[in-house]
């Protein structure tokens, strides 16, 4: 698939709630790494992730992507993307927040996405406590540190 239709196709799906449209846009043993809900693997918990994830706390997400660079294998998107939080604390806040998609191509399809998120802003648009902040950025910490591509820097 065309680099821009793939993006736009992945934007829409998510915006509409449609987890079988966004999971069609997968290889079937893909895994989607999630910021801030971890790692999901396959067509049918990538497609699950939608409904049962994302807009269990939040509705009317916007998702914009920019600036895409591919190589035919690997797909750099620059992001923008925002939902209303249902989350008491968050007061029907709208949540913002910008990063990169990072994305592995099979044949069309996306085998692997992982991103890289400045997730700060959008905490602090739904009013999370410093402790909890604290919590999220050192599960975040341990899972980086986890990525075999990090091995050198902790020896």
């Amino acid at each position: 698939m065309e680099v821009s239709k793939l993006l736009r196709e992945f934007c829409e799906a998510v915006e509409q709630c449609d987890g079988a449209r966004f999971a069609a846009l997968f290889t079937e043993n893909s895994v989607y790494h999630d910021v801030f809900y971890g790692a999901f693997e396959g067509r049918a918990r990538i497609a699950a992730m939608i409904p049962d994830w994302f807009y269990k706390t939040a509705t009317d997400f916007r998702w914009d992507m920019h600036d895409p660079v591919s190589d035919g294998r690997t797909l750099y998107a620059r992001y923008t993307f925002s939902y209303r939080s249902l989350l008491a604390e968050a007061e029907g806040a709208r949540a913002m927040f910008e990063g990169v998609s990072i994305m592995r191509l099979e044949e069309g399809l996306i085998a692997e996405y992982r991103e890289v998120a400045n997730a700060a802003t959008g905490f602090v648009d739904m009013h999370f406590a410093p402790e909890r902040i604290g919590k999220i950025l050192a599960r975040q910490g341990r899972e980086l540190k986890a990525r075999p591509e990090m091995a050198r820097h902790l020896a």
